[in-house]
């Protein structure tokens, strides 16, 4: 039973690596001749153990048990395992499977080598190696001398076509660069392919027999062909010995240098690995051939490595000063960054793609070049975007001039808005990119994830999200900007009072429903991200109402000012007193109104301070005006005079605008102590009664002193008494040279007085004082809009 086991798995094994030598053989070598397949290693002693297991009846009963065992064990159903693999499992896969093959490929190699027998040469083979050796010697040297010979006989042309290009000027000298350039290069790779062609005639004419040609000599001439065009692609972008050839703007030193380095890192791979690689695997065995291949790798990522090495500051100075040089932010951020980690992308670029050559030769160059290609393509993609993006930024948000006058605050709302939501789309969109790259890699696959149930969910709630946030804001925008309309509206006297109550509500309005709009868009999305807000309103709930009950005073002042705006008791710009307090509304919320009085002092009333609202801006506004006069005036002529400074008064254009009626004489309203009142009203517009009033006050005055009517003033009566019958005692009084009135009694000095007038106590009376008092005419003591 162990023999047989053992046999068993020794014959899968042959059956498993038979395949490998046989591609590997078919891949790098064109078929052989049957005297060189005879030549190659034979498996008759393990095709030999296995006839012998099949001969046998126990043994081949015994296979045919263990083969159905083993089927039943390979046919048993094996229940998938989901697992998700993240990022950073996935970059350590990668690279511990690059890792164990490339030493199970150095170690298999190794053990080949180590088992390889020396086999005696003849002194046949050795003429056959030779003979083969000098042929192929004689075709290289006949395409090398027909391609020297077709180029330099081609020179003239490639030095007319330069001084063509760099005798020129102008604007389309680009233009002609180009066609010199590739017409070149069209002469150059014909130049190529006349010397390919020339190689198969000698090989196959001159060296073969019978128009039949050496396998070396093929592979020498399709290495020749492929390596030639890869150095016609760089002598178009660096020729070196014409500078109007050359299609980049370099200098000619910086062309040489680049030129020398790829053509040789051309030369040496192509030949090595298209010519002597085959050679020696079909020779000396695959495992040869492979550690061949392996040192070419390695020393072509040596001389990567080199040239990266002698390029990192030039290159990294020209990153920076692009990065500087633009004007798009994911550019210039990608620019800075790879300015500093670029040598090492280029080191680890190379190193992979030398890996990947040796470990999985077959599918290695297709798999960098479409993942260099879907990289270049998203980074390209990324800055494009990113600079449409950018534009748009500096760009902003332009309204038409009429929109800008209904809607004075949409344009700045915007332009607030739109560099946010760009900035995002940036993000998210650097976040794409990676992730292609990552994709592009096999570090990440991208379309695996969005299709899997966490990428799909992932994708929805994020899409989600944004259309809520989108919602939210275009809902906040349209109910802002028709509420801003409703303000810009304009409108007739009749109509100024409604819209000024129209615009502290739609003010408060907005207030409210901005802080619900945010309030229920952050619960939505919160819900739509997974968390349970079911604690968050409850919590809301019970806060409601620990604050109802904690801030009573604050539940009176909002239902107070609700209640005041619905009924138009204070608007903006309103001169009202409240809370005793007069002033101009400043400012108006649902909770206080701020009040700026005539001294500038700013006053914050809360709604439920305030009993009474008394408004002087109601539809209009009356100066009342009651003078007074002494009693010896004719009213009849006073009420003239007044309606005389009126009609002055209404004589002034700019006066004439304010008032919106005639003059209304009240007549005599009181008998004061010392003046007979009279009093006057004129009806004015809302706010412009204290103007008006101060201004017809300065016309009355001049009027009444140049008609010579008195106006009293409070003033002093001395009175010293009279007898029985009436008579009034003398007063003793004696003036002095100074004006100095010396009053006594009885022959007694009084104190001295500078005054012109005295009065004496008569004898025997204590002398008493009469006073008479009269009131100033009042003052409208209510602040005016404009003093305010």
């Amino acid at each position: 039973m162990p023999l047989v086991l053992t046999r068993l798995l020794a014959l899968l094994v042959i059956i498993s690596c038979a395949p490998f030598p046989a591609a590997m053989a078919q891949s790098l070598v064109p078929q052989q001749q049957s005297q060189d397949q005879s030549e190659a290693p034979a498996a008759g002693s393990d095709y030999e153990a296995l006839a012998d297991i099949l001969e046998n009846d126990q043994t081949r009963s015994v296979l045919i048990e263990e083969l159905r065992r083993l089927s039943g064990a390979v046919d048993a159903p094996v229940p998938p395992v989901a697992e998700e693999v993240s990022v950073a499992r996935r970059i350590a896969g990668i690279t511990n499977a690059l890792a164990e093959g490339f030493v199970a490929e150095i170690g298999e190699a190794y053990d080949r080598i180590a088992g390889l027998e020396m086999r005696a040469v003849s002194s046949d083979g050795v003429r056959e190696l030779g003979q083969a050796a000098l042929d192929l010697a004689v075709v290289v040297v006949g395409v090398i001398a027909t391609l020297l010979i077709l180029r330099l006989a081609a020179t003239m042309v490639y030095r007319r076509a330069s001084d063509w290009v760099t005798g020129a000027s102008g604007p389309r000298v680009w233009l002609k660069r180009i066609i010199a350039a590739l017409g070149c290069s069209i002469l150059d790779l014909a130049i190529v392919v006349v010397g390919w062609v020339v190689g198969y005639l000698v090989a196959l004419f001159v060296m073969g027999e019978g128009g039949r040609m050496d396998t070396r000599q093929a592979l020498f001439l399709n290495a020749f062909l492929v390596i030639e065009i890869i150095k016609v692609a760089i002598r178009l972008f660096f020729a070196t010995r014409y500078d109007g050839l050359r299609l980049l703007p370099i200098r000619g030193e910086d062309a040489a240098y680049w030129y020398t380095w790829l053509s040789r890192a051309a030369s040496f791979l192509g030949y090595g690995l298209m010519v002597v690689v085959p050679i020696v695997s079909f020779n000396l065995g695959a495992a040869v051939g492979g550690v061949l291949a392996a040192l070419i790798h390695a020393i072509g990522l040596l001389m990567a490595v080199i040239v990266i090495r002698q390029n990192r500051r030039p290159v990294k100075q020209r990153l920076q000063a692009m990065a500087e040089r633009s004007n798009i932010g994911f550019a210039r951020l990608l620019l800075g960054t790879l300015a500093r980690v670029w040598h090492l992308i280029a080191i680890a670029y190379f190193a992979v793609l030398a890996i990947l050559l040796l470990v999985q030769p077959e599918t290695a160059i297709s798999f960098m070049i479409a993942a260099t290609l879907q990289t270049v393509v998203a980074l390209a993609a990324g800055m494009l975007l990113s600079a449409v993006i950018d534009k748009a930024i500096r760009f902003g948000v332009r309204l038409k001039p009429q929109m800008r006058t209904q809607f004075p605050m949409l344009e700045e709302r915007l332009n607030a808005f739109v560099p946010t939501t760009l900035k995002v789309a940036r993000i998210v969109i650097a976040v794409i990119v990676a992730a292609l790259v990552l994709d592009a890699w096999n570090v990440f696959d991208l379309f695996d994830w969005v299709g899997s149930d966490r990428g799909l969910a992932f994708v929805g709630t994020l899409v989600t999200v944004i259309l809520i946030l989108g919602a939210t804001f275009v809902i906040w925008l349209l109910v802002s900007s028709w509420i801003e309309y409703r303000l810009n509206l304009g409108g007739d006297d009749a109509t100024v009072a409604s819209s000024a109550r129209e615009r502290t509500l739609l003010t408060i309005f907005r207030n409210a429903f901005t802080i619900a709009l945010v309030v229920m868009a952050l619960m939505i999305t919160l819900s739509e991200l997974g968390l349970d807000i079911g604690p968050l309103l409850a919590g809301a709930g019970v806060l409601g109402l620990a604050i109802g009950f904690g801030a009573q005073k604050l539940v009176q002042d909002v239902i107070t000012g609700v209640f005041i705006q619905l009924e138009n008791a204070i608007y903006t710009g309103d001169v009202v007193t409240a809370a005793g307090i007069t002033g101009v509304v400043e400012r108006l919320t649902v909770r206080s109104v701020g009040l700026r009085d005539l001294s500038g002092t700013y006053h914050l009333i809360p709604f439920s301070s305030v009993d009474t609202v008394s408004n002087f801006m109601r539809g209009f506004g009356y100066h009342v005006g009651e003078y007074g006069i002494a009693y010896r005036e004719d009213v009849d002529e006073v009420i003239e005079v007044l309606k005389l400074a009126f009609e002055e008064l209404r004589g002034v254009p700019e006066n004439a605008a304010n008032i919106i009626g005639d003059l209304e004489v009240h007549g005599i309203t009181a008998f004061a102590d010392s003046s007979v009142n009279v009093r006057v009203r004129i009806k004015t517009l809302p706010g412009q009664q204290w103007g008006i009033g101060r201004t017809y006050n300065g016309i009355v005055k001049k009027r009444f002193d140049a008609a010579g009517i008195e106006i009293p003033f409070p003033h002093v009566t001395l009175y010293f008494g009279e007898d029985k019958k009436g008579m009034a005692p003398a007063a003793p009084v004696r003036l002095l040279d100074t004006g100095t009135a010396i009053i006594g009694e009885d022959g007694v000095d009084a104190p001295e007085t500078t005054g012109a007038k005295a009065s004496v106590p008569s004898p025997g009376r204590a002398p008493r004082t009469r006073r008479k008092k009269r009131d100033a005419p009042p003052e409208q003591d209510i602040p005016s809009e404009e003093e305010i």
